[in-house]
């Protein structure tokens, strides 16, 4: 497949800024495309980053762990069941710490809390807390879920992870192989940045990746979300020639 590798990328934003490996290091690079990486997923969730997780909730706690590298969670799906996801699964509405504060206040009395909640029943609603690091599931970070939970429910988390880098896979990544055109520009951004080089260098390549991932968010959020027999073949104006 035509795209980036780890080596290509690196020749090109050298060959393209037309600055050697004595300024540009390998080191400075990498944070480069790290950088682009980052952009580039904060900006434009895609399919390729989804993913889902399963597990069991305890009982008498109601906190579940952040998946590990969880950029956002997307959807929780609980089950009435505590060894199986046959049945038809309920998902809890996602509210504020704030709203779960109130609410178990109103069951509990004044002195409820989301720490200590006594109230157990089937999970209604969760709430974010911290954030998820690291390569395992965050114990600093996670959901709330409201009531706490009274037996030992299975449980689906969906959520978008942050993908490995192209520094960790060489070869190529989604973003390289995918959106290479955007990558390389995100990256030159970056780079003409840390060069302080000429602004309208700078401005260029800018546009070109606002440009690069508009067109790829229209495949990413358009028609990977849609099929023509549900609805209907995408049809675009084309303006006719004036006579």
């Amino acid at each position: 497949m035509a795209g980036y590798t780890y080596s290509n990328l690196t020749d090109d934003i050298r060959n393209y800024t037309e600055v050697s490996s004595t300024v540009l290091t390998q080191a400075i690079i990498n944070r480069f495309i790290e950088n682009a990486e980052f952009r580039i997923n904060q900006e434009l969730p895609m399919d390729a980053d989804r993913f889902v997780q399963e597990g069991n909730l305890v009982i008498n706690k109601n906190t579940i762990n952040s998946p590990a590298g969880a950029l956002f969670i997307r959807g929780v799906e609980v089950f009435d069941s505590t060894t199986s996801t046959e049945d038809e699964g309920k998902w809890l509405e996602k509210k504020d710490q704030t709203y779960l504060s109130e609410y178990v206040d109103r069951l509990t009395g004044p002195e409820g809390d989301l720490t200590s909640q006594p109230v157990t029943g089937f999970p209604k609603y969760y709430a974010m807390f911290g954030g998820a690091t690291g390569t395992t599931d965050s114990t600093s970070g996670g959901l709330y879920i409201a009531p706490t939970p009274a037996a030992n429910y299975k449980f689906r988390i969906y959520y978008n992870k942050m993908p490995g880098g192209l520094e960790t896979n060489n070869s190529g990544t989604y973003l390289s192989n995918y959106l290479p055109q955007g990558l390389l520009y995100a990256c030159l951004v970056e780079a003409y940045g840390y060069l302080k080089g000429p602004t309208d260098m700078l401005t260029l390549y800018e546009t070109k990746y606002k440009n690069a991932i508009q067109q790829f968010a229209g495949m990413q959020l358009g028609r990977r979300r849609r099929d023509d027999y549900t609805d209907g073949t995408v049809r675009i104006p084309v303006k006719s020639p004036s006579p």
